[in-house]
């Protein structure tokens, strides 16, 4: 069974137009995806499969309903317990840990605010979100290098970040998880007196921008709703199927793709915590656990489609989407050829839910985004805010009114000024360039601004501009993206350097190792060119363009 009769005024559709013009939801008047969701199925259907998980080390777990609403009371217990109240920030920092999911849920009957967080954050990192978000607690896996840099990110937060509890292991002054669990008293959700409301904060995502360090994506209680179209219509999961998104449980596409809208339409989620990504192993456990919708970033099918996928039983799958970066014709063909699967392109933010996508009523179009979810009214604008004709390029927006369009954030938390940069005269602008086909299809043309898509990264210049600038040979320096074919744009460093310096490979190497330690390894410059000067505006502005411009030149 499915809850979406629940939330749905009509379920099924027989074509695009019908779903554009009668999907419509029921949002209740105090919605909490955990007890409503989770916690009914538990009550309907406790055997009913939510999550199977594995690891590289053989272990195989698979979680029911019944189990999930227990271990999400008793976590929800334990972080009660520890002083976690509504509206305390709680970072997740568990890679691929099915200890993710019970927090969560937790987290959310709870009230308080989530933080997932990727687990190769640096210390300098760490101090700007704990302090940024106000962050009382951080739950994260047993990894020396990032609880240490924990460790010391608490050194220099003072008393701000109260509570540490780490997963998977034991470590000399933070709580053990297993334990804290094991001993807690379950949460009662009926006699909690603090519940949360629909426009409470439920999710902060930190997210790069292309000036400043990223902001904190405010996403509320009735975001998970928003996400039946992802689930349901674009990956077109099943009832009691079993579905698998590519991702680290740090990033905004796992909320996407392994908890929210697949549950609320009856799908189980599929885990893979994998040490190292591998091709051949993720395609082992697709067919192994029968998976039957598959997600992942077009740099994951740039790597799969380099394997014999004869060599595995995929017949399984019914349905595959990709979503990050712009796919390659040339990818969506081979996996065509090789598996009879057509990939279904989808484009969305961190700031919202699947904006565009390829539907099921219709074959996909190659490289093409689609067209515009339900809800979501879709405008091309230029610069001038005026909707362009046909086959001109603009930017990405989407309508903003009364209500607001559900799935779309909430705000930018404690920066009213970028807020109102990409909220205005009634738009929000998502920096994204794409023109429209005659059709009514949209592609993708580029960014508006300087962030860097790679391999499924979102990575701000300022980052590595600024990890960069603390090393005594650099003067001045530009980060773009250039073309990658594998991982559709690659960080680029272009340097002037102290006099004292010269250029040579081995100081490009010295430069790569020190961004690598200040700041996260998937920021750092794969390419670094050494100049005289950088291009600059008349008024001094470093003119990235010119750079992006002549390294798309000779890539071609």
């Amino acid at each position: 069974m499915h809850l979406l009769d629940r939330y749905l005024r009509q379920v099924d559709f027989g074509s695009y137009e019908e779903f554009a013009a009668g999907y419509r939801l029921r949002i209740p008047e105090r919605f909490n995806f955990a007890v409503d969701v989770v916690d009914e199925y538990a009550s309907l259907c406790p055997e009913k499969r939510a999550l199977v998980w594995c690891n590289d080390l053989g272990e195989v777990c698979t979680f029911r309903f019944g189990e999930m609403k227990e271990k999400s009371d008793r976590a929800a217990g334990f972080l009660h317990a520890l002083g976690v109240r509504r509206g305390d920030a709680v970072m997740l920092a568990l890679k691929g840990r099915y200890e993710f999911w019970f927090c969560m849920l937790a987290l959310h009957k709870l009230g308080a605010v989530a933080i997932p967080a990727t687990h190769m954050l640096r210390v300098d990192d760490l101090v700007y979100r704990i302090r940024r978000a106000r962050v009382v607690a951080v739950v994260c896996v047993d990894d020396p290098d990032l609880a240490a840099a924990v460790d010391a990110a608490q050194a220099q937060c003072g008393d701000l970040l109260r509570t540490r509890v780490i997963v998977g292991g034991e470590r000399p002054g933070w709580l053990s998880f297993a334990d804290g669990v094991a001993r807690a008293k379950p949460f009662a959700y009926a006699a909690y007196r603090d519940r949360p409301g629909n426009g409470d904060p439920m999710l902060l995502y930190f997210t790069s921008g292309t000036t400043g360090f990223p902001k904190m994506v405010r996403h509320d209680f009735t975001y998970p709703l928003a996400h039946i179209v992802t689930a349901r219509y674009w990956q077109a999961v099943e009832d009691d199927g079993l579905h698998y998104t590519v991702a680290d449980t740090g990033w905004a596409k796992a909320v996407w793709g392994k908890i929210y809208g697949q549950w609320l339409a009856g799908s189980a989620v599929f885990a893979y915590d994998y040490q190292r990504f591998r091709a051949a192993g993720v395609l082992a456990r697709v067919a192994e656990h029968r998976v039957t919708s598959f997600c992942a970033p077009p740099t994951v099918f740039r790597f799969l489609v380099r394997e014999d996928l004869s060599a595995h039983d995929l017949r399984s799958v019914h349905q595959c989407v990709t979503a990050g970066e712009a796919l390659n014709p040339e990818v969506y063909e081979r996996f065509r050829q090789q598996t009879g699967l057509c990939l279904r392109e989808g484009y969305g933010q961190t700031e919202s839910t699947v904006i565009l996508a390829n539907w099921p009523w219709a074959p996909p179009k190659p490289g093409s985004m689609g067209l515009p979810s339900p809800g979501y009214e879709v405008g091309l604008l230029d610069p001038e805010g005026r909707e362009t004709p046909r086959g001109d390029q603009g930017e990405i927006c989407i309508r903003v009114g009364r209500p607001r369009p559900p799935g779309l954030f909430t705000g930018y938390e404690g920066d009213a000024e970028r807020e109102a940069q990409v909220s205005r005269d009634g738009w929000y602008h998502t920096g994204d360039m794409a023109r429209q086909d005659a059709e009514g299809a949209y592609w993708f043309c580029g960014r508006a601004d300087d962030v860097i898509k790679s391999s499924g990264y979102r990575i701000g210049p300022f980052e590595v501009e600024n990890a960069l600038m603390r090393h005594p040979a650099v003067v001045e320096c530009a980060v773009t993206g250039m073309p990658d074919p594998v991982r559709g744009q690659a960080v680029k460093a272009t340097v002037v350097l102290a006099g004292s310096f010269e250029a040579s490979p081995d100081l490009a190497l010295e430069l790569q190792a020190h961004v690598r330690a200040a700041t996260a390894p998937y920021m750092c410059p794969r390419h670094i060119d050494f100049v005289a000067a950088l291009p600059k505006t008349i008024s001094g502005k470093i003119r990235r363009t010119e750079i992006r411009a002549r390294d798309g030149a000779s890539a071609q």
